[in-house]
Formats: structure tokens, sequence, C-alpha cells
């Protein structure tokens, strides 16, 4: 009689751990989807010449430090939302045009229209930077 010897074997099972990596693959896919934020922006339509705006237009300056101008007049940080829900309190046309100076982070810009949102702004423009042309430098 022979005695026929099993040797064990050294492989792994891979099976669990591929069903594990395509699970934790899922879950951070749906993590992501609900992290993601967005925040609807108008941009303006380009033309030849500088563009009519209305005389009721409200504009935010975004300035480095960072700093405001609510179409011209200087605005502290602190005062921004309550200029911005007074300023909308009674307009029916919660509209705002945004412009960033340059030097001004993301961030700042982002942070500012956060502001613009909560104190009632239901839409928001990018307001373009008006290039000086390279034959007048």
């Amino acid at each position: 009689m022979s005695s026929a010897r099993i040797i064990p074997s050294a492989e792994p099972n891979v099976t669990p751990m591929i069903d594990v990596l395509l699970v934790l693959l899922i879950v951070f896919m749906l993590a992501v989807v609900r992290v993601h934020r967005t925040m609807d922006v108008q941009l303006p339509q380009p033309c030849g010449n500088p563009c009519d705006a209305p005389g009721d237009a409200i504009v935010l300056e975004i300035l480095p430090g960072p700093s405001y101008r609510l179409n011209g007049t200087e605005v502290k940080p602190t005062e921004l939302r309550e200029r911005l829900t007074a300023v909308y309190a009674d307009r029916p046309n919660k509209t705002i045009g945004v412009a960033g100076a340059r030097g001004v982070s993301y961030d700042d810009v982002m942070s500012s229209m956060d502001v613009a949102k909560s104190a009632g702004v239901t839409v928001i423009g990018i307001v373009p930077r008006v290039e000086e042309s390279r034959s007048s430098r």
C-alpha cells in the first residue's frame, strides 16, 4: 500500500478580497457623488462694444485682502452679508454680478458668492475682466 501525501496549497484565495474591493469601490463612488457640490452661474455673452448694463445692476467686486466693493462703495468683510441682505430685501430681481480683481484667490470669490446666496441672491453672473489691448501698452 503506497501512502500518498497531500501537500497543502500555498496559493491565497483572492475571491473574497476582490469582493471587498468592489464593495469599497462602490461605496467610494457613491460618497464622491454626494460630496460634489456645484453652484449655478450665468456667464455673460460676448459683445463687440462695451455692453450697456441696466442701471439697477448690482456688482460685487472682490479685491485682494479680501475686501469688497458693492457698486463702488467699500464694504467690510464682516458687514457684507448684512449689506447684501438689505439691498436685496425689496428687490424682485435678485441678480448680482461678481467681479474678481487680479490676485484674488478662488476661495475668496467662492466664499463671497456663498455669502451672496445666503443673503437672498438667486442668480449670480460673472463680470468679465476688461483687458487692455496690446497696442495701448
